[in-house]
Parts: structure tokens; sequence; C-alpha cells
């Protein structure tokens, strides 16, 4: 039933400087732009980002850190955390070992939403699988 992720989506309710801050912190541009929504392709699967206006959630989307994390692959987990704190984001969860080369950390953007990193070896054996 379900295939894979396809878009990542996150609201912000100063909408440009959220697109902005993605920007700087992934080094691209979105490559879809229009009026409320930008999106990103990014890593190595070109998953998406998609950065929503906030007046566009659902109704009773709550405007706290919360609910599900997405956690992205990054090859350096101290390096990635390093980065986001220093471009303003705050840490909700250090760095923490889950066992065997799986190991998390989450930041809460500026704009409210919580963003997963980790290390995660099964990610480098699909995409060696992949690339064979």
């Amino acid at each position: 039933m379900l295939r894979g992720l396809a878009t990542v989506n996150i609201y912000a309710a100063d909408h440009a400087a959220a697109s902005h801050w993605y920007a700087d912190l992934l080094g691209i541009e979105p490559y879809y732009q229009r009026p409320g929504y930008h999106e990103f392709r990014i890593g190595d699967y070109e998953h998406e980002l998609g950065i929503i206006d906030r007046r566009y959630a659902p109704e009773g989307e709550p405007d706290v850190p919360g609910g599900a994390v997405v956690n992205w692959y990054v090859d350096d987990l101290q390096g990635a955390v390093a980065r986001l704190l220093d471009l303003g984001a705050t840490l909700r969860e250090p760095i923490t070992e889950r066992g065997e080369g799986f190991v998390t950390a989450s930041v809460v953007d500026p704009f409210g939403n919580v963003l997963g990193v980790m290390t995660n070896p099964h990610y480098l054996q699909i995409l060696a699988r992949d690339r064979a």
C-alpha cells in the first residue's frame, strides 16, 4: 500500500522567510514555486520537501512542534546538527544512538517544524543496491 516517500510538507507563517531558510540550508533554490507553496527536490532520490504558507494549513493543524518526525539521512550527523543550530534551529532531541549505526537527532526550525536527521546503514545499503 505505501510505496515510498513522495512529498514532505511543512507549514510556515512567514512563507518567504521559510523558503529562503531552507534554500540556504539545502544550498539550492526551490524547483517549483507558486504563491504560498515552494518545493525542493533533495538528496539521492530527489525526495520532495514542500514549504506551505500556514494560512493553507488544514483547520485544527497545531502551530506547535510535534507529531510525526521525518528523519532525513545525512553523512555527518554532528555537522548537520551544528549547521541547523547555526542557522537558528533549536535542539529538540540531542544526538541519540538507537543501535547498530542508527543514530538520530531532531531540531525545530525557526518556523516551528520538527526536522529529524539521522545516520542509517539501511539507507546506504539501499543506495548501493540501486546504483549497482
